[in-house]
């Protein structure tokens, strides 16, 4: 079967890979749209490469600069920009599989979009799950969309995750595994000094500057633990998550029998990718088969709250429930924001988010506006809350 594509997020690390898996199979998954924020560079090659049928960006001036370049090479692929462009080619019927490779809030919009257009959806945005898993589970089941997730982990679980329905009551718990980062090792007292740089360094991954510091602080795992509750119809108490420094297990599921099922393989994207991509059918994805002699040792630990307090803030706000983890997510995008342009020490990143949780209270959220609204207002929390945690 033949899967039209359109892809969110192309130039990021997700797109990358996501591209790189297409370019093996170019009449299988021919592209229907490109995405990306400001990087037109890097946009342009992709157009010019892939051929998509119409490239969408942030803003005028970025898309006068695709355009031109596009011109100069004969590339037809029409040009478009702003929010309203990326929603519409996320629900066009002209492609019916998206790749959701947008980072943070930003790609919630037009994933949802995707949702309610019932489209084939390869999810790597957390947020949407984080900030509105009610309403963005109901655009899916309510549309008919088929939702495949491309993280790591979440795919990985969807892969030992039973196939029939009503056998999901046989799963007692998963495991999602995390690497610990860079500063696993690191005595929680060192980190007020952590440069972006050093955050920025993950010892398995290469990865976008804000999803690293996310890992660096162990935010990213917590806000995995939220989207697969979503994902799995699964209770907090059900979802654990273990330290795995070696990134060859990327998740687990255990059984009411006493059978953990684990996926593994070698740490690279385009592995859950190519499985998404390609499923129910199996492709090559261009990443080398693992050898586990060559490993040689897979160890597990259970994380360090004191280190990682952002994995313990996002567990509360996923036992919170109602609007927290809406909140905890613009938090955490403000405060790394800040961080990474040298405003607040890493250490600073927690108490920032811990302050907004406790001033921005919200009900469950129903309606898009509503989960728009909450993130606005923590957001506006957020950059008071900054304030306190500046350099001197």
């Amino acid at each position: 079967m033949q899967y039209c594509v359109t892809l969110l997020g192309s130039t990021g690390s997700i797109g990358e890979s996501t591209l790189n898996v297409i370019a093996r199979y170019p009449d299988r998954f021919p592209i229907h749209a490109l995405t990306a924020h400001h990087n037109w560079e890097k946009l342009a090659q992709q157009c010019i490469r892939f051929a998509p049928y119409v490239a969408v960006v942030d803003d005028a001036q970025t898309a006068t600069q695709l355009r031109e370049r596009l011109c100069e090479v004969g590339c037809m692929t029409r040009v478009d920009y702003g929010r309203a462009a990326i929603i519409s080619v996320a629900a066009d019927t002209a492609c019916n599989t998206v790749v959701s490779a947008i980072v943070g809030a930003a790609g919630l919009e037009p994933t949802l979009a995707a949702a309610r257009a019932g489209k084939r959806i390869l999810l790597a945005n957390k947020e949407a799950l984080v900030m509105s898993g009610a309403l963005f589970m109901d655009a899916i089941h309510t549309s008919g969309a088929t939702l495949l997730p491309i993280d790591s982990e979440h795919n990985a679980i969807f892969q030992c995750f039973p196939r029939e329905p009503s056998l999901h009551g046989e799963v007692t718990r998963i495991q999602l595994t995390a690497s610990g980062g860079p500063f696993r090792l690191r005595e929680p007292f060192t980190l007020v000094n952590v440069t972006p740089e050093e955050a920025c360094k993950h010892p398995n991954w290469i990865m976008g500057r804000k999803i690293s510091v996310d890992s660096a602080t162990m935010m990213n795992k917590g806000l995995e633990v939220i989207e697969a509750s979503w994902l799995f119809n699964l209770r907090p108490e059900q979802i654990r998550v273990l330290i795995h420094p070696q990134s060859v297990i990327h998740s687990l599921v255990s059984y009411a029998d006493g059978s953990t099922l684990a996926q593994l393989g070698n740490p690279d994207m385009r592995t859950p990718i190519a499985h998404a991509l390609a499923f129910p059918k199996r492709i090559t994805s261009g990443v080398e088969e693992l050898d586990l002699a060559k490993v040689a040792t897979l160890t597990f630990e259970p994380p360090d709250y004191e280190r990682f307090p952002c994995l313990s803030l996002a567990l509360q706000a996923l036992n919170e429930g109602g609007a927290a983890s809406t909140v905890l997510n613009a938090a955490n995008e403000v405060a790394v924001e800040a961080f990474l342009a040298r405003h607040i020490r890493f250490t600073a990143i927690a108490a920032v988010i811990s302050d907004v949780l406790e001033q921005v209270q919200a009900d469950v959220l129903t309606t898009l506006d509503a989960v728009l609204d909450t993130d606005a207002r923590a957001r506006r929390a957020a950059q008071k809350a900054l304030a306190r945690y500046l350099y001197a």
